[in-house]
């Protein structure tokens, strides 16, 4: 694949990239600009943030894991080969390069200049014929120590991250950093997917046999079930943990008592699969009982709705999940949702939310749900949660943020987060405030807004960094 650009210089991604008038371009650069990022949902490697990982080159901490880039060479004909197989790193790189181009419209194309000129300072647009010097440049910058993933994160201003973590995880690095004294604060969050995930009983007892050794509790009962669950919150809010993250296609609601949870578990553990409702059920029940124990314990609860995953079976058996195949899903989400929450709310069990959507069909029903359920306890208490996946590009942020702003109250927002496990994606929050502040300059210039850069100003601050830190609570570890 030959790319008709040229290595020239890039010429698009100037100081004022995205900001088309001069109220947005202060309100970036003397506002939004400044403020540390809490990434407080993100997949890095806590191993490698403790161990401060050096990369061995471009393609090591660029490329490996990044499905978004993955889908993209897939869709121009790229060999998997060249993607997730065994050619060299430099292979799969010039591979990535003569991709670029291609991608155009795409935000892989804002990201990756974005990231190249953040992190490495390169200038350049990355076509197949830059692709060889930019990968040299890069990959001999990551030898040097202050490319470390912590020189990384350091680079960016990142001052928290929050890992996603199983609750069967020991959150050793967790606490090797903390003991280091490093400069970031490392967090854990509990993602108990597994926990629930009943469909495969062999897969499913495997993960209670584990959860029953690191919890140090014998696993017969529903109950021992719930006490090891209740353990591991112990534990992880023990070394820092304040949030709790759920990735489901729709959160249920059932009238109690309409299956007996205690019988579906023994049948679970005798091996028997159990029908969808009754896997419906069993998700339902547990996911409430673990929400009420993030409520006792100050915790947010995260709900990732919407994706319809490993749609492509036979990528999936080649190569697992997480690979690139899945999309977005078109769930009924209102009804359910509302009742999950209101159970909680009606015994005053309901912990700071944050509900996220993968279908922009949902924003108006996810931007109007979280009013029913602020009761003025807490700024924001429960939150629409930024663009997600698929969604966080230029067109979802704006649709998600004008969603907020109409039905809800955009000041409250707690902002963006990078979803991501890679350590050159932290230009995604830059992305995002520029959207921001562009949105809120483009209703000045409009006359739809006062010309107030105080106010203003503040409120971009706050998005950006300071409702995220009020919100949270992570100072207080």
């Amino acid at each position: 694949m030959d790319s008709l650009i040229k290595p020239t210089k890039n010429t698009f991604l100037t100081d004022d990239f995205l900001l088309k008038s001069d109220f947005a371009k202060r309100l970036y650069h003397d506002h939004a600009k400044k403020m540390p990022i809490i990434d407080y949902h993100c997949h890095l490697s806590p191993h490698d943030i403790a161990t401060d990982r050096q990369f061995n080159n471009l393609t090591e901490i660029w490329l490996e894991g990044d499905h978004y880039k993955w889908r993209a060479m897939r869709t121009l004909g790229v060999d998997e080969k060249y993607i997730t197989g065994d050619a060299t790193g430099r292979e799969k790189f010039q591979k990535w390069a003569a991709s670029v181009p291609y991608t155009m419209r795409n935000p892989l194309y804002h990201w990756t200049h974005l990231e190249l000129q953040r992190y490495f300072e390169i200038d350049q647009l990355l076509t197949a014929d830059s692709g060889d010097e930019i990968y040299e440049e890069a990959t001999h910058l990551l030898q040097q120590k202050e490319y470390s993933t912590r020189g990384l994160l350091s680079r960016m201003n990142v001052e928290v991250v929050c890992t996603t973590d199983d609750p069967v995880d020991g959150l050793e690095f967790h606490r090797e950093a903390k003991k280091k004294g490093i400069p970031l604060i490392l967090l854990p969050a509990f993602r108990p997917d597994k926990a629930y995930a009943v469909e495969n009983p062999e897969n499913y007892n495997k993960y209670i046999d584990k959860l029953a050794e690191v919890s140090g509790t014998t696993i017969g009962s529903y109950g021992d079930l719930l006490s090891a669950l209740e353990n591991r919150v112990d534990y992880f809010h023990q070394n820092g943990g304040r949030l709790s993250d759920h990735g489901l296609e729709q959160l249920y609601f059932f009238e109690e008592g309409k299956h007996n949870i205690g019988k579906l578990f023994e049948n679970i553990r005798n091996g028997n699969i159990l029908d969808p409702e009754e896997v419906r059920y069993f998700k339902f029940t547990t996911l409430t009982e673990l929400s009420k124990m993030y409520h006792a314990k100050g915790w947010t609860q995260q709900y990732h709705l919407g994706a319809l995953r490993n749609a492509n079976e036979r990528m999936l058996r080649v190569l697992g999940p997480d690979t690139g195949f899945d999309s977005i899903g078109d769930f009924p989400q209102s009804v359910s949702l509302a009742k999950y929450l209101n159970n909680l709310d009606s015994s005053d069990q309901l912990a700071k939310t944050i509900l996220y959507n993968l279908n922009p069909a949902d924003n108006e029903i996810m931007a109007t749900m979280v009013g029913n359920f602020n009761d003025g306890s807490v700024k924001g208490k429960v939150q629409f949660g930024s663009g997600w996946w698929y969604l966080d590009q230029k067109d979802g942020m704006e649709k998600q943020m004008n969603a907020l702003s109409n039905m809800g109250i955009l000041s409250c927002f707690v902002g963006m987060l990078t979803d991501s496990r890679s350590f050159l994606s932290f230009p995604r929050h830059e992305y995002f405030r520029r959207i921001l502040c562009n949105l809120i300059g483009e209703d000045v210039s409009n006359g739809e807004l006062p010309a107030d850069e105080a106010w203003l100003g503040q409120m971009v601050e706050d998005i950006c960094y300071n409702n995220a830190r009020e919100y949270f609570g992570f100072y207080k570890v």
